[in-house]
């Protein structure tokens, strides 16, 4: 099969992959065989291949938003033909601490998509079926790749913020994430108050109904119950945590995030303020998710590319100059 792989140390900046013929993936037991009809390009694929995450293999196939038809291994949920949804969690060992309290998000020895094991920058992968989901009726291939990692995601944030309807909630950075949140809150009845820098990213969330956009550096003109940021920046986290009233909360959504900046405890944490960070996502999260997203049809905007132009869209991710979101369609 076709694949884009990334080799660390062979890797130069704008071109982090290569495109190669490799060995189709063997079924094994408990799991599935996909036809990747299309892949989400998500900012941690671009972690992983500028080395911010460190190399686990020594070469490796990204992508861990995959929609695939059933090829092989065939369950009673995903029959032959059956298309599901792959997601940056890939398994758990079920054992653990965690696993038993049900915080399987916190998995001591997780498997991750496109990371600890290949992805769906190829032409087929392997993956568990029990991390496989069947996908909405109503929802093309294209179109639901950036929901299974972006979208779920950003679920998980709002309730990790412990976002309740009718609140005012503070979106810092708007990109892929963001832009599916948002939809999810208006629907909650939410006011949403964006602050991002790029003015494609401020104009679509103008058009997605926020209540007030502004520049990185603006400060909302009222204060938030809740925020959450999206941008990998400890600078965009205090700035969030300066908007909160009294009792609030930031959840941070970054798998990598810079250092953070000193900051005034009294006039910015004290109060009972918090700051929650966002640890990779459930099964029940995204069940969760994609019955909201068939129920409310959330159609991401997207950007198509070619498998041997995914460079291209792991720029496009790091320059933010796609509107919306990055899918590769083998």
């Amino acid at each position: 099969m076709k694949a884009a792989v990334f080799a660390p140390g062979r890797a130069t900046s704008g071109s982090f992959l290569q495109l190669q013929d490799v060995p189709r993936p063997q079924l094994e037991a408990g799991r599935i065989l996909l036809r990747v009809v299309a892949c989400g390009v998500c900012r941690t694929d671009l972690h992983i291949v500028e080395g911010d995450l460190p190399p686990l293999k020594p070469q490796l196939i990204p992508g861990h938003q995959i929609v695939g038809e059933v090829v092989e291994g065939a369950t009673v949920q995903l029959p032959l033909g059956a298309r599901a949804g792959v997601s940056w969690i890939g398994g758990v060992d079920g054992d653990c601490w965690y696993c038993h309290r049900g915080m399987e998000n916190l998995c001591d020895h997780p498997t991750f998509t496109g990371y600890t094991v290949d992805g769906g920058y190829a032409e087929y992968a392997l993956v568990r079926a029990d991390f496989a989901f069947p996908l909405p009726a109503g929802l093309d291939d294209v179109h639901a790749a950036p929901l299974l990692c972006a979208g779920i995601i950003g679920f998980r944030s709002l309730r990790v913020a412990g976002v309740e309807p009718g609140e005012r909630v503070g979106l810092f950075g708007f990109g892929s994430s963001a832009s599916l949140a948002i939809t999810i809150l208006r629907s909650w009845k939410c006011d949403v108050y964006v602050a991002s820098r790029g003015d494609s990213h401020r104009n679509l969330a103008r058009s997605l109904g926020a209540a007030w956009v502004g520049k990185e550096d603006e400060k909302p003109p009222v204060e938030l119950d809740r925020a959450v940021t999206f941008a990998p920046s400890g600078k965009v986290v205090v700035s969030a945590l300066a908007s909160l009233r009294k009792g609030g909360v930031v959840a941070i959504n970054a798998i990598h995030l810079d250092q953070m900046p000193a900051f005034d405890y009294d006039k910015l944490l004290w109060g009972e303020r918090q700051i929650r960070s966002v640890a990779n996502m459930t099964r029940q999260d995204a069940r969760d998710f994609l019955e909201i997203a068939g129920s409310l049809n959330i159609r991401p905007q997207v950007t198509v590319f070619p498998l041997e132009d995914a460079n291209s869209a792991l720029l496009a991710v790091k320059e933010e100059t796609n509107r919306g979101s990055a899918v590769i369609v083998p």
